[in-house]
């Protein structure tokens, strides 16, 4: 079973491989949204500073009460209600402008991030269409989901709350020590004795937190992928008695997570309470010195009041800039796996030399000239193939598991590049066609049946889009699936499920055979296309295909060699090499190693 990219064991704690580098690179993608994000910075500065002068504003109201106060106590004069009726009616305005902006900023910001969010998604869909299936032989398909989903969230959900905050606290710290300093310095200086501890703690915790980031969102994706394979593949799990290992392997992602992400979060946890801590301890002394100050009259009760207030939303920004910082290592994590994926290498470039024209002209004769191959670079498993099939000809290419049969159609409909030599179509090298065009050329059944959550009607059209219900009807006719088709409850409009499991492997491999049919193709791929159905099936089968196969370049790859018995011409291949070649007859009297594996089945089949 294919295991997480990490692995089990791997360094659980990493640091962030460029953590600069990724946030520059975060926001130049973001530079279709400059101007946006100009529009945020004007009305969150604007929402920050009437927040600003609101204590001051209040403080008005609090001295014409404490005057008014003093006055009745005097008997010189009262209480005027209306001067302060006047400043709260205007702080309300205040107060509403402030919520209005912050509204509109806000609207705006969770567009760009959800947009920002579409256009990450958008690019990785696209990047999985250019990807060689060697990338997706060494990832596993969670790991690459999780990229999509949590990663792609996470950086969404950092940008809408991060770029309002990062404003609106700058703002607010400069704007509160402006007012701060306007109401008094000594006091001011007071407020600022605190700040270097609280800056020396968050640069402490924040230094802590970024490797425990980068693991959580690492862990996630391999708690994910084995989640994923898992569910896909429970009942051979379950066949298997694999259910305490998986258990074991689960635990074993799901700790590296859980250890990665409580401390990250119990780290990012601890900021707030430490800064304000640190914070209420400045507090009292501004607390203490403001109220010697006004004993002898240095300074008003307004003043005394508004002050304490701007203290008090000092430390807050001052916090959460810090926390925003924080959230920038996990954010920078979740930017950098995505990178990674953007950045992995694609398929070849496209240089296509043959116009739509000679693409319709193509008979499907097929040419292997010197070809090597191997998934890995160090480890050739194709030596030097070479043949010519003529147009019309069925191939059978037979031999023992592992000699290369599935390896050279791949090769064909260029899933993978060659290590050297030419496949050739009528004499085009396949490099010279669009991968789309070449793969139109044929038709394709696999050994491993493929389709997806959907009605019947949609997975046999899949292979050709336009076709008519009278078309589908005939193909599957001929792949002898109409029947079946007909016995269920829907017919043609029956559901299958996303993992398939409510029809038959052999009614699923019948469809596949079904909209290879629908599809009529140049040249046909039979890949182990019998081997899920029985033996009464299969020859019903034979007959389809001899009818389909007329005119037709065919490749038949089968285990069961009494299915190409009538093939013009059998490629006998062992470990990469061609060793026999001919038909069925001819074959069989050379007596070599095709007549040892035609003899062993027939022996084995009799046994049976």
């Amino acid at each position: 079973m294919a295991r997480g990219p990490m692995g089990h064991g791997a360094n659980k704690f990493q640091k962030a491989k460029d953590f600069k580098g990724t946030i520059k690179r975060l926001f130049a993608y973001l530079k279709p949204y400059y101007f946006k994000f100009l529009l945020i910075m004007i009305f969150a500065t604007g929402s920050t500073i009437f927040m600003i002068f609101g204590p001051k504003i209040l403080a008005k109201a609090t001295d014409k009460l404490s005057e008014g106060i003093m006055a009745k106590v005097t008997n010189t004069g009262g209480i005027d209600f209306d001067a302060i009726f006047s400043v709260l009616i205007f702080l309300t305005c205040i107060y509403l402008l402030s919520t209005l902006l912050n509204y509109i900023q806000g609207f705006i910001t969770s567009g760009i991030s959800q947009r920002v969010a579409y256009d990450f998604r958008k690019a990785i869909s696209e990047k999985m269409n250019r990807l060689p299936l060697s990338y997706f032989d060494k990832h596993s398909s969670g790991d690459t989901l999780s990229r999509v989903t949590n990663d792609v969230d996470l950086i969404a959900q950092s940008l809408n709350s991060s770029m309002t905050q990062i404003v609106t606290s700058t703002v607010t710290v400069i704007g509160i020590f402006i007012m701060m300093l306007t109401i008094s310095i000594p006091m001011t200086l007071m407020a600022l004795c605190v700040l270097p501890v609280s800056m020396f703690l968050m640069s402490l915790i924040m230094k802590r937190t970024q490797r425990y980031f980068i693991a959580q969102q690492q862990s996630l994706g391999n708690v994910n992928g084995h989640i994923e394979e898992m569910y896909g593949a429970h009942q051979v799990v379950k066949a298997f008695n694999g259910e305490e290992d998986s258990v074991h392997r689960f635990e074993a992602y799901n700790n590296e997570l859980y250890e990665s992400a409580w401390k990250s979060q119990f780290f990012s946890g601890m900021m707030q309470p430490l800064t304000g801590f640190v914070g209420n301890i400045g507090y009292v002394g501004v607390c203490l010195l403001g109220g010697f100050l006004a004993t002898g009259q240095a300074i008003s009760i307004g003043d005394i009041q508004a002050f304490i207030q701007y203290v008090r939303q000092f430390n807050q920004p001052i916090t959460q800039l810090a926390q925003i910082m924080n959230q920038l290592q996990s954010t920078a994590a979740a930017a950098e796996r995505v990178f990674e994926f953007l950045d992995e290498e694609e398929l070849m470039e496209e240089i296509p030399n043959v116009s739509d024209e000679e693409l319709k002209k193509i008979e499907g004769s097929v040419t292997f000239d010197a070809v090597n191959f191997g998934y890995h670079p160090d480890k050739t498993i194709i030596h030097n193939f070479s043949m010519h099939v003529h147009a019309g000809q069925s191939v059978a290419i037979v031999g023992p598991t592992g000699a290369g049969k599935t390896t050279i159609i791949k090769l064909l409909m260029r899933f993978y590049e060659l290590n050297s030599g030419n496949i050739m179509i009528d004499g085009y090298n396949i490099t010279d066609l669009k991968r789309s065009d070449l793969r139109n050329l044929f038709g394709m059944v696999l050994q491993d049946t493929w389709l997806f959550g959907g009605t019947i009607r949609e997975n046999l059209k899949y292979g050709k889009l336009d076709a008519t219900d009278e078309e589908m009807v005939k193909a599957c006719e001929l792949a002898y699936a109409d029947h079946f088709i007909n016995t269920l409850e829907d017919g043609y409009d029956t559901v299958i499920n996303e993992e398939s499991s409510n029809i038959s492997q052999g009614q699923k491999q019948l469809l596949t055979i079904a909209r290879a049919f629908l599809a009529n193709p140049k040249i046909l791929i039979l890949d182990e296309a019998t081997s899920s159905v029985d033996t009464r099936t299969e020859v019903l089968i034979q007959k389809g295909m001899d009818k389909l196969m007329e005119g037709r370049t065919c490749f038949i790859i089968a285990h069961r060699l009494s299915t190409i018995k009538d093939a013009n011409t059998i490629i006998v291949m062992r470990d990469g090499d061609i060793v026999e070649l001919g038909n069925h007859e001819s074959l069989l009297e050379n007596n070599g190693f095709y007549a040892d594996l035609y003899r062993s089945q027939f022996e084995s089949s009799r046994e049976e």
